[in-house]
């Protein structure tokens, strides 16, 4: 019983209806003209539900129409924010505008559908509320309110009975209104759903949301934990150490690391608030000089060779190149401590190459070969821009080299 009573609790249901109502407003403005809504045949009802058929068909020609449809569609046939129950999840309906004719003809035939099934709902829905009307005059001794389709029981005896009556035609409608209401939102998904096209311009737009969402934790994981790293390593030697002198060195370049991490943090943040924001505002390969220096200060031995026009690079090979060696120099701090590290960053017109050398602690694990993500991070950057990476050991050392494309 519970579930028969159910879409009666559901505001959807009541806006469906209007929905429907709506479709019947066409169609009664042109009866209004030609032939009349006094007393009316049935021909002339059969000619009043044709008659705006060219109207609507030509209307379906426009393109916005779709997207007009289909966003009301969206508002009033399917359970949302106004309704009391939770929905089943996304509509199905486009609300973009006609981009063939095969979407100007499914528009035509669902404006043709909401007018013919507006005209029926409206039509059933007054009659029996004037049958309602009737029983309800009836029942209190004062005769018809309306004029109904069907005799209604009158004279002494007569209200009682009325009475009893009264449900079936209210429950009657309610019925038409509940079934024609699903018929639509069935009618909506087929006729008004989204194309192919449209479902592969939806999935490409899902991709690109979800390659930038691991953009940005890549971001943040290289930038964080290269800081994290280097004031790990800054604060254990600065302990073992025990020299003031040492520990204000190292508080330094603590400092300065963490400042420099918070302005790339400041960076992704503000690509990730603002996604129109320029991807300029990364850091390029033109300020590796600082990843280098950070580098030294936690002491390691940085021999660095820089050559080509590194500042005249593509921006997206560049910006990629800067965390692929803030990457490389945080394994190596990682893993293997303040040991002699040399950077090699070639560029000539077609490529660019970086290769990231140092020896391999006694015992301890290359740089990279953890259970991180770093190394498979710098193998999804250079795969993005159509690069190769190469690391392993290399005669007693750890390498790592990576092969950018400029074109």
């Amino acid at each position: 019983m519970s579930d028969l009573l159910l879409p009666l609790t559901r505001a959807v249901t009541y806006t469906r209806w209007v929905h429907l109502l709506v479709g019947a407003i066409l169609p009664l403005a042109c009866a209004m003209v030609y032939p009349g809504l006094v007393d009316p045949s049935p021909g002339d009802w059969v000619l009043i539900a044709l008659l705006p058929i060219p109207l609507v068909l030509a209307a379906a020609a426009v393109p916005s129409v779709r997207r007009a449809e289909g966003l009301q569609a969206r508002l009033m046939l399917f359970p949302g924010q106004h309704a009391r129950v939770k929905g089943d999840g996304e509509p199905g309906v486009s609300a973009v505008p006609s981009a063939s004719w095969a979407d100007r003809a499914g528009t035509g035939v669902w404006l043709v559908l909401r007018l013919e099934m507006g005209m029926a709902v409206a039509v059933v829905t007054e009659q029996l509320m004037a049958v309602s009307l009737s029983l309800v005059g009836s029942a209190w001794g004062v005769g018809d309110l309306a004029d109904p389709p069907v005799p209604v029981p009158s004279g002494s005896g007569a209200g009682w009975v009325c009475l009893l009556l009264l449900p079936v035609p209210v429950s009657v409608l309610l019925a038409v209104v509940v079934g024609a209401g699903a018929l639509m939102a069935r009618a909506a998904r087929q006729l008004l759903g989204p194309t192919a096209g449209e479902r592969l311009a939806e999935l490409e737009e899902r991709t690109e949301r979800l390659l930038e969402r691991n953009r940005i934790a890549r971001e943040l994981h290289d930038s964080l934990g290269h800081a994290l790293t280097l004031a790990v390593v800054q604060a254990g030697a600065a302990r073992a150490a025990a020299d003031p002198r040492f520990t204000d060195q190292a508080l330094e370049a603590i400092e300065e690391t963490g400042r420099a991490a918070l302005e790339d943090l400041e960076r992704v943040l503000l690509v990730l608030r603002h996604g129109d924001h320029p991807a300029g505002a990364r850091p390029t390969l033109g300020e590796a000089d600082r990843l280098l220096e950070s580098a030294r200060s936690s002491g390691a031995q940085v021999q660095a060779e820089l050559t080509g026009p590194l500042e005249h690079l593509p921006g997206p090979v560049s910006r990629e190149a800067y965390r692929m060696l803030q990457e490389a120099l945080t394994n190596v701090l990682r893993h293997a401590g303040p040991v002699r590290v040399a950077v090699r960053v070639a560029a000539d017109d077609a490529r660019l190459r970086l290769e990231v050398r140092n020896p391999l602690a006694e015992g301890a694990p290359a740089a990279g070969t953890g259970g991180g993500s770093g190394l498979r991070g710098i193998r999804e950057r250079a795969a993005l821009l159509g690069g190769a990476v190469r690391a392993g050991r290399d005669d007693g050392h750890w390498l790592l080299s990576v092969d950018l494309p400029l074109r």
